[in-house]
């Protein structure tokens, strides 16, 4: 069965044109006239194929953005020959899809609220696929890094949309686990990741002109090309995908949003008996304001990727140096960079974050969203201190499979609030503008890393450690949200 057909299933072509030719149909079927809030409609649908479906589907769109993010720092050990970059290049590299995704968030998180979620969603996965393709084939650093920038404007708009998206069809008693499962789409991708970037950059696949001012196509950039896939094809899938039904009741488009929850009743339940979906009237809930989840995501984020995105050059660095982390002699890391331990070492750490998004879909809503995102952000802390004390690529695996374990389960809750904090009319948009920040908070992780991990990376990690740690204090400031229902 083909992806797309997948979604074709899943959601039942939900067209909106579809929807209202086939309303009339499902309306025969409903005897008992009833009124409901969004909350009710949705939890008679039940929880079945469509849920899991759509997981999948939505988790192909994640993986795509892990991907996209995340390949480039597999370049950069070996990149610099053809590029020539140095050390202030291959930070601000690493930093410009966080620009461009800091302005995606807020453009098509604004849109989203307006426009839909799922028309955002198509236009950038296909914007993010574009670019990301063409960046494959630039020659010159800094036509590379345009691409690179306005495929992270489109990953800007697909990160906080389709946690929007997929939150609102999940009912209260699943939806911290749904979500939990969605977030942990990225660790797949992150495997994605490492495991092309292991098959493929030491490989001999592409052609290389000695000539540099003629067109080279090295294997690295091959590892580029492959890449777009997984968005390629979920702007595909997303045409086929039904819109959320809580964005068109939110809308004023009651009708529209009761067929597809109709649709939703009929795919979650293999047999449809005589008692059929009876809600026939939606009631808006009752609007309660909350704190938000910006400064703890905005902390997270900068410490996240600016310590993840350079984990490929530190194994580089004790792969060719001698001594710790902090300490080890300056050396500069060969121009092939094509060893093939340090994907493997990649591949290991991001294999890492399955225990810790096992735990979070398994607890999320038992344990509640404060205590395990306190308990996450400590033990992260603790882990990225210890990292200034190793001094063998085997240590700082370790420390790194630590780091990478426990922080995604803070990563996972951040989520889940950052879905159930904020009303359906301004969910995208919040989300929108926390992801911008977050992009902020990347970008100057990301700056720091670059210019400080040859020069001394005591102050880079000591002041990770330490702001991990000033971030789960500040949960304790955040509601808990765990099995309210979405305003």
């Amino acid at each position: 069965m083909s992806y797309v057909k997948m979604a074709s299933e899943s959601a039942g072509l939900l067209e909106d044109d579809e929807i209202e030719t086939e309303n009339g149909n499902l309306e025969g079927k409903i005897q008992t006239p009833s009124s409901a809030t969004y909350e009710e409609a949705l939890q008679q649908t039940g929880f079945g194929r469509f849920n899991i479906m759509l997981l999948v589907l939505c988790g192909w769109a994640q993986i795509s953005d892990s991907v996209e993010i995340l390949s480039v720092s597999f370049l950069l050990p070996v990149a610099s020959d053809s590029m020539n970059l140095s050390d202030l290049q291959k930070g601000i590299l690493n930093s410009v899809i966080f620009v461009g995704m800091m302005l995606g968030g807020y453009i098509w998180g604004s849109l989203a609220d307006v426009q839909g979620r799922k028309r955002v969603l198509v236009y950038s996965l296909a914007m993010n696929a574009f670019f990301g393709l063409s960046s494959s084939f630039a020659q010159s650093f800094w036509l590379f890094l345009m691409c690179r920038f306005f495929s992270g404007v489109g990953v800007g708009g697909t990160i906080p949309v389709v946690f929007s998206y997929f939150g609102e069809f999940q009912q209260r008693d699943y939806r911290g686990a749904m979500i939990s499962a969605l977030s942990t789409c990225w660790m797949f991708g992150n495997i994605l990741t490492a495991g092309l970037a292991w098959l493929i950059i030491p490989s001999d696949i592409g052609f290389i002109n000695h000539d540099k001012d003629k067109f080279s196509y090295q294997s690295w950039r091959v590892f580029i090309a492959v890449c777009i896939f997984p968005a390629a094809t979920s702007a595909i899938t997303f045409i086929y995908l039904p819109e959320s039904p809580k964005f068109l009741l939110e809308t004023g488009q009651e009708e529209k949003a009761l067929a597809v929850l109709r649709k939703i009743y009929i795919k979650n339940r293999k047999h449809i008996t005589s008692t059929e979906y009876s809600i026939e009237h939606l009631i808006a809930n009752t609007k309660v304001h909350r704190k938000s989840s910006l400064p703890v995501h905005g902390r997270m984020e900068s410490n996240y990727y600016g310590l993840w995105m350079w984990f490929p050059q530190i194994f580089a660095q004790l792969e060719y140096g001698n001594g710790t982390v902090c300490s080890s002699d300056i050396v500069d890391v060969p121009d092939d960079g094509n060893s093939s331990a340090i994907y493997q070492d990649a591949f290991l750490t991001a294999l890492s974050n399955l225990p810790g998004n096992l735990f979070t879909i398994a607890y999320m809503d038992r344990l509640g969203r404060r205590f395990l995102m306190a308990t996450s952000l400590l033990l992260s802390g603790i882990s990225v201190f210890f990292i200034w004390f190793v001094s063998s690529r085997t240590q700082v695996l370790i420390t790194s499979l630590c780091f990478g374990g426990a922080s995604v389960i803070a990563w996972n809750t951040l989520n889940v609030l950052g879905v159930e904090l904020f009303p359906t009319p301004l969910r995208s948009t919040a989300l929108g503008v926390q992801s911008m920040l977050n992009r902020f908070g990347a970008i100057c992780g990301n700056l720091m890393f670059g210019i400080l991990i040859h020069l001394h990376c005591s102050i880079p990690l000591l002041t990770v450690a330490l702001l991990l740690a000033v971030a789960g204090v500040v949960t304790f400031t955040l509601p808990n949200t765990t099995r309210e229902a979405l305003q």
